[in-house]
């Protein structure tokens, strides 16, 4: 799994939103309170408007605004907006992708990954990361220890 500073950026711009809503709340505010650079945010905040996710309005009551409530708001609906599909192969929904000899297989096995994926990603919302409640499979697999270990790249190393 890889998120890119981009798609955290994005995420966490829309719990600062949802955690305000339905107040609104300036760029440079988000940018600020999320150590987020200012015009690299503009940016994706645009991306949130155009996407239909986030509201704005100018003036001096102006600022940002999630356009849905933040329990209709999945993680996985603001991902999609910077990376599009959340899980693709060269390119690829997993589905699409086909591979010869003993390595057909391996189309099936990033099927399941991403479904793997799917089944927290499009269940937390932005609600349930303000309110620090995740829905209770989520929060079964955040306890365990082993998801807070990183497997290295070198075989054989567990810890890193």
């Amino acid at each position: 799994m890889r998120i890119s500073a981009r798609v955290d950026y994005a995420v966490r711009a829309a719990i600062e939103l949802a955690a305000a809503a339905p107040d609104a709340l300036t760029c440079d505010r988000i940018a600020q309170s999320q150590g987020i650079p200012s015009r690299f945010l503009q940016s994706i905040l645009g991306d949130l408007q155009h996407a239909r996710l986030v509201t704005s309005q100018r003036g001096r009551e102006g600022g940002y605004r999630l356009a849905l409530p933040p329990e209709q708001v999945s993680i996985a609906r603001v991902m999609r907006v910077e990376q599009g599909f959340l899980a693709e192969v060269h390119g690829q929904r997993p589905e699409d992708v086909e591979y010869p000899g003993p390595a057909a297989e391996l189309a099936r096995v990033w099927v399941a990954a991403r479904e793997s994926y799917r089944q927290v990603l499009e269940r937390v919302t932005l609600a349930d990361v303000v309110a620090g409640t995740l829905p209770p499979h989520v929060a079964e697999l955040a306890e365990l220890e082993s998801a807070w270990r990183s497997f290295g790249a070198v075989a054989g190393d567990v810890t890193g």
